[in-house]
């Protein structure tokens, strides 16, 4: 698959964001993963009675990925279904971390223009069981 541009892969989690399960918030969010071979995974959120089993589209993606074998992701774009941005939450943040302090978030600001954050200022200092050490 050739790179998809960040605008294809905000339209990828938008098209995923329509598939959402969200009847109790009703907040559609989609997300889209490049993964190292330009391929891309999309998820979007699935809310539970019991909220706390509600699962993120950014998890749901991953997880996707990882399930298919896939483990080296470039970046990621989270969307909502209207078009506005969102942030990754801090579970989302760590679940990301646990493939590379180096991916590359995409959203869109409260104009509407893009915006790119890289991981890592995203979860400064986050948690590792990977040996790296403090200072």
């Amino acid at each position: 698959m050739i790179d998809p541009s960040d605008e294809d892969l905000i339209e990828y989690a938008l098209k995923a964001s329509k598939n959402s399960y969200s009847p109790y918030s009703k907040i559609k969010v989609g997300a889209a993963i490049l993964t190292e071979t330009n391929d891309v995974i999309t998820g979007t959120n699935v809310e539970n009675a019991s909220y706390g089993l509600s699962m993120c589209a950014e998890r749901v993606a991953v997880f996707k990925a990882i399930s298919m074998g896939i483990r080296k992701f470039r970046k990621i774009a989270i969307i909502l279904d209207d078009g506005k941005g969102i942030m990754p939450c801090g579970a989302c943040r760590q679940v990301l971390m646990e493939f590379g302090k180096d991916i590359i978030v995409i959203t869109k600001d409260k104009d509407g223009r893009l915006v790119k954050f890289n991981l890592d200022s995203l979860l400064p200092n986050s948690f590792t069981l990977k040996g790296e050490e403090i200072g």
